[in-house]
């Protein structure tokens, strides 16, 4: 079958960061589903898989941690889905990823594909809404029932792939009231028409931006954009006994004992732990996406997808890639079709 991967580990400008490769199809077991993979979209994890290291694979390696397609074949103990079923997912980060012509991912992080979506717009959601849903209700612990309706949240990355789902579930599930960052104004436009009430510019003096805007503090805080970078204003702004919670990983020290004070929660959340860990509830994850098909059919939720970048092949993962690393994406990136 047709693939795209690596060998080594290359900047995204040259040809061999990512290539088109011919690999063995595999053969599903457990409750493994054999997914005939019809659209996918890239993520920021898969350029930091990718980034440039002393390694060489013995074998290539396959990227790709968001996909929709059909169900081609099943393992002996799937029970969740048959032969046919339209599906998407993100899959696991300790298996090979989904940038092949067909891909194995384990059926309790998979859910029935939104009936009213494309592949390609339905490619655009798992990892993304996985990601928003687990920040927001499981490590936040709001509501998605609205018992929180009126509190603040700052979205911080409001314009990305996770931001552009936070802020539809903060708003139309939780009732919050959104504040979400944006440093252009195509992006603020963006996060205004998913559903923030506010925006400033996550570049600036964020504290004073939130005065400006009648909110002395935030009752929680959703960071999708360099930890280290706006630790400080979080920890300035979050509200006596609030919460933040972020996605990204810090690459120096955090000054926790700033929260000490205000009795305030830091949490991570990152949506490959159940699969990487096999956690008990793993299952978990499919009814999270059943429940966003769901919320998609019925006109609640939108998909994020922001740009097509045309048919599956390294040509064109590599360009994502590169947008990607530029930091200036809107929404998802999404390719179909091999």
């Amino acid at each position: 079958m047709k693939a795209v991967g690596l060998t080594r580990y290359l900047p995204v400008d040259d040809p061999q960061s990512l290539v088109d490769v011919e690999i063995a199809t595999p053969v599903p077991e457990g409750r493994d589903l054999l997914v005939k993979v019809a659209a996918i979209s890239v993520n920021p994890v898969d350029t930091k898989v990718r980034a440039p290291k002393d390694k060489v694979e013995p074998a290539v390696r396959i990227l790709g941690w968001d996909a929709a397609g059909t169900v081609a074949a099943v393992g002996p103990d799937v029970t969740l889905f048959k032969v046919g079923d339209p599906v998407f997912y993100a899959g696991s980060i300790t298996r090979p990823g989904a940038n092949s012509e067909f891909h194995l991912v384990d059926e309790r992080i998979v859910g029935h594909k939104p009936a009213s979506l494309d592949f390609a717009h339905a490619a655009a959601l798992p990892l993304t809404a996985i990601t928003a849903w687990e920040a927001l209700f499981d490590r936040l612990g709001v509501s998605p029932r609205g018992e929180h309706a009126g509190r603040s949240v700052l979205v911080i990355g409001g314009a990305g792939g996770v931001g552009s789902i936070g802020i539809q579930l903060a708003r139309t599930l939780a009732g919050l009231t959104v504040i979400a960052t944006a440093s252009r104004p195509e992006s603020a436009a963006w996060c205004r028409r998913l559903g923030a009430d506010h925006t400033i510019d996550h570049r600036g003096d964020m504290p004073a931006q939130l005065r400006s805007l009648g909110f002395a503090e935030v009752d929680y805080i959703l960071c999708f954009n360099d930890t280290d970078r706006h630790f400080g204003a979080m920890a300035s702004v979050i509200a006596p006994q609030g919460k933040i919670c972020s996605i990204v990983e810090n690459n120096g020290e955090l000054a926790v004992g700033d929260l000490k004070s205000k009795s305030a929660t830091f949490v991570w959340e990152f949506m490959f732990t159940r699969s990487m860990f096999g956690t008990p509830d793993m299952v978990e994850q499919h009814r999270l996406l059943n429940e966003v098909a769901r919320l998609v059919d019925a006109g609640r939720l939108e998909t994020t997808l922001g740009e097509h970048l045309g048919r599956i092949d390294a040509a064109n993962l590599r360009r994502a890639h590169a947008i990607l690393e530029s930091g200036q994406t809107i929404g998802k990136l999404v390719l179909e079709g091999f």
